[in-house]
């Protein structure tokens, strides 16, 4: 019985290291969550500029991109710099017109540390996504 109980706690002890492990394989990748959330979308040609008052959410891809809803669309931007991007940032647009257009910049603050300034990106092009049409 104390071998079965000894056993039991080594398994235990073994399942619980591998967790981690597991979970370290099965991360994504910033270029892997980038192509799962545009999968069945196709891209459109680059704008410059977006509606910033139209835009429903936000998505910071960590060392990729952001990503702005659009109604139906997803604009894909990828700044320069975007090894800074993390998607605990805290991000602040300051806009100067309607529009969030290329060569705007965009302040990362880390909420961590009491909302501290940790740099920032410059947008280049936004790439429009749309579903691409059913196939018959």
């Amino acid at each position: 019985m104390k071998k079965l109980a000894i056993a039991a706690t080594f398994a235990l002890g073994a399942a619980m290291l591998a967790a981690p492990a597991v979970d370290a394989r099965t991360r994504l990748t910033g270029e892997q969550q980038l192509a799962k959330m545009l999968d069945g979308r196709e891209a459109g040609k680059p704008v410059s500029c977006i509606p910033y008052s139209q835009t429903q959410n936000t998505t910071v891809i960590d060392k990729t991109a952001i990503v702005y809803r659009v109604g139906g669309t997803l604009y894909v931007n990828r700044p320069t710099n975007a090894d800074r991007l993390d998607n605990d940032d805290i991000m602040v647009t300051k806009l100067y017109t309607s529009q969030l257009c290329r060569l705007d910049t965009v302040q990362l603050h880390d909420r961590t540390v009491g909302n501290m300034w940790n740099g920032f990106v410059g947008l280049q092009d936004f790439v429009p996504y749309r579903k691409a049409p059913a196939a018959n």
